[in-house]
């Protein structure tokens, strides 16, 4: 019986892990962020920002652009405000794939442009309903939600929280860098 236990057991586990999402561990310079991957609903994104953990590209980087009550960006620039070169190529823009921008999602930086995402991403503070996708035209394109924080928000409202300031032509830059010491993969699956 403890057998069948056991083994009906391991076989559960096996099932829950083959149906978790991919998911990554970010250990910041003020704690650590768990994210959870919508590989399902934004399939490229979360295969470029997987891509680009793997090669270590985001470890060093760090939260360069913090506006409490909005959101927290990062992954694209040293703590010297020197822009990191990117491999990545531009992304499609996978906005319109239902997912909002709600308090603690992850999202895709990106510029006027709607498909020119690389690296970037950010954290939603708070639910910021005006960068869903409401249009396929440049200005209602939205911002392509691909994850979801699902341990350490008080590690992103801690990020919130510190001063910010200007660093050249940067605005809301945190006045003490706030690095990116690593994303790690827990699961690709």
């Amino acid at each position: 019986m403890l057998k069948q236990l056991s083994t009906l057991t391991a076989g559960l586990l096996m099932a829950l892990a083959a149906g978790a999402a991919p998911t990554v561990d970010m250990t910041t310079s003020l704690g650590r962020i768990t994210i959870e991957l919508n590989a399902e609903k934004a399939p490229k994104t979360v295969e470029a920002f997987l891509d680009n953990a793997r090669r270590g590209f985001y470890d060093g980087t760090v939260f360069h652009r913090v506006i409490d009550g909005f959101m927290i960006q990062g992954g694209g620039f040293s703590p010297a405000m020197e822009e990191k070169k990117t491999l990545t190529p531009a992304l499609q823009n996978e906005a319109a794939n239902g997912l909002k921008n709600e308090r603690g999602t992850v999202a895709m930086a990106r510029t006027q442009d709607p498909h020119s995402a690389r690296a970037q991403f950010f954290i939603n503070l708070k639910d910021n309903d005006f960068l869903n996708h409401q249009s396929p035209d440049p200005r209602g394109y939205g911002y392509a939600v691909f994850g979801k924080v699902t341990s350490g928000m008080d590690v992103v409202d801690k990020i919130a929280k510190v001063p910010t300031g200007n660093a050249g032509p940067h605005q809301n830059v945190p006045t003490t860098p706030v690095v990116i010491q690593s994303v790690k993969i827990i699961s690709e699956k």
